[in-house]
């Protein structure tokens, strides 16, 4: 197999990482590759079986051409300032320009210790790897922006978490793995110099059109926030919760980045929490806007020695844009409801009608992704699906009338409607209780759960005969899921 290396960050970012090695594993074991993202990336894979795939993606043997590296980042976690992170249990083995000339690192994550891993062992356990490979997968399929997983490859060791876990290493794919955390830590350490050289440098790599700008660096913070709405709106719209947004996981390129504790929703309630370490529900589901609104006013307090620089006046400018950022993000948010609703045009009074429908969901305890496509199934003139799902069947009658009037004024066809609708709202999603059964049966030894599961939410738009159990929630009476760091 032929990686078309071309490592511009090693070579022109000299100090903003520090050399590393991967741990060689004990007997690696594929466990997953993925053939469709290796195509896209130009990977030549005839020739390469199992066995050296698993050696390629543990840290065993480097590909030719690699120069691995872990990049410094700090990070707000929780809201409290951690001024060095950094990768601690991950390699950035090099960066590959794919046939069409986009640039992507690959990165190992659970590759061992490197300089930043501040005691830890470096490495990660099969249940994590797999799941951020599935869920990663999922989103992708679903059109959300994302980093992408290309390989899983068991170590053949333990990792020593609450217990003894098989250990894992997970072969990640991204625009790059440049950070808000990235521009922190250099701001706080190191000053101007450093920043504007990572801002230069990020502007080059992921938006050479904002070279030419006034300020380029102020054109930057703007791209950024416009990203983050985008993405948080698309997060909201399939019922996404992250669970640790800390600075360190927000990538400046868009991409949903770090599926540790994440989980989707079942029944609508915009305070849900699912991960363990989120004791006072800082990162649930309904203050994800609030949180990427903070998340961006660090990275405008981390670039402004750059803004600065070009243009002292243009810090009141940064400011104004961190200001708005809400309604910004409410546009984003509208639109992208909009279009989960079958509503081709924007009117006045879409906004009351969006707010009161999330108010209805909460109050009758909808199940979030399902309500969508009985929607749809309302204008092919079912209400079978729709019945089935509410407390009552006149539980939503007011929301739902006052949505077909508003379905009405855009005298479109309602079939036309439904089928594009269906093409935007999911069927299958990766439901926790379907996740957790498969990480365990895989962690036991039988993968196969997990690789069913694989293929449904890789097409999660079209219904298919047999995967009717994949749409449906947890039982009502389940225990509370939880969700863990992986760490």
């Amino acid at each position: 197999m032929q990686f078309a290396f071309d490592n511009s960050f090693h070579a022109d970012m000299q100090g903003f990482y520090a050399p590393a090695e991967a741990a060689k594993p004990s007997a690696p074991r594929l466990l997953a590759f993925n053939d469709a993202l290796a195509e896209r990336l130009g990977f030549d894979r005839r020739g390469v079986d199992a066995d050296e795939l698993a050696r390629m993606f543990s840290g065993e043997e480097l590909p030719e051409g690699a120069a691995p590296i872990a990049l410094a980042y700090a990070g707000h976690q929780f809201g409290h300032f951690s001024p060095q992170l950094g990768d601690g249990r991950a390699l950035l083995l090099g960066e590959i320009v794919a046939p069409d000339g986009a640039r992507f690192d690959i990165q190992l994550k659970g590759s061992g210790p490197t300089a930043f891993s501040r005691g830890g062992d470096g490495k990660a356990a099969i249940g994590p790897v797999l799941r951020e490979f599935l869920v990663s997968e999922a989103m992708a399929a679903m059109g959300v922006p994302t980093t992408r997983a290309l390989a899983a490859v068991a170590t053949g060791e333990c990792v020593e978490r609450e217990r003894a876990h098989p250990g894992a290493v997970l072969t990640r794919v991204a625009s790059s793995h440049i950070r808000v955390g990235t521009f922190q830590f250099f701001a706080a350490h190191f000053g101007a110099d450093h920043v504007v050289q990572l801002s230069d440098y990020s502007i080059a790599r992921h938006f050479p059109d904002l070279a030419d700008a006034a300020n380029p660096h102020l054109a930057l913070l703007d791209r950024v926030i416009g990203l983050q709405c985008a993405l948080i709106a698309r997060w909201l719209g399939v019922g996404f919760i992250h669970g640790v947004m800390n600075t360190d996981n927000v990538a400046i390129s868009g991409e949903t980045i770090d599926y540790g504790p994440c989980a989707f929703m079942d029944r609508f309630a915009a305070n849900t929490v699912f991960s363990s370490i989120d004791a006072t529900g800082r990162y649930a589901y309904g203050r994800q806007p609030q949180i990427m609104h903070w998340n961006m006013a660090r990275f405008a307090e981390a670039l402004l020695p750059a803004i600065h620089r070009v243009s002292p006046a243009d810090v009141e400018a940064a400011k104004a844009l961190v200001d708005a950022i809400p309604g910004r993000f409410r546009a984003a948010w509208h639109a992208q409801v909009r279009e989960k609703l079958g509503l081709s045009t924007s009117a006045g009074d879409d906004a009351e009608l969006i707010d009161r429908l999330f108010d209805e969901l909460e109050k009758h305890r909808v199940d979030f992704t399902t309500f969508f496509r009985a929607l749809a199934m309302l204008l092919r003139g079912e209400g079978a699906m729709m019945q089935a799902l509410l407390p009552a069947p006149d539980a939503m009658a007011p929301w739902i009338a006052d949505w077909w009037q508003r379905i009405e004024q855009d005298a479109a066809n309602p079939l036309d409607l439904a089928d594009a609708m269906d093409a935007v709202n999911p069927l299958y999603i990766p439901r926790n209780h379907r996740v957790e059964a498969a990480l365990e049966a895989a962690e036991a030894g039988d993968p196969a759960p997990w690789l069913e599961l694989l293929e449904v939410v890789r097409q999660p738009f079209a219904a298919r005969a047999g995967r009717e159990r994949f749409a449906e929630p947890a039982p009502a009476d389940a225990a509370p899921y939880t969700t863990f760091c992986g760490t």
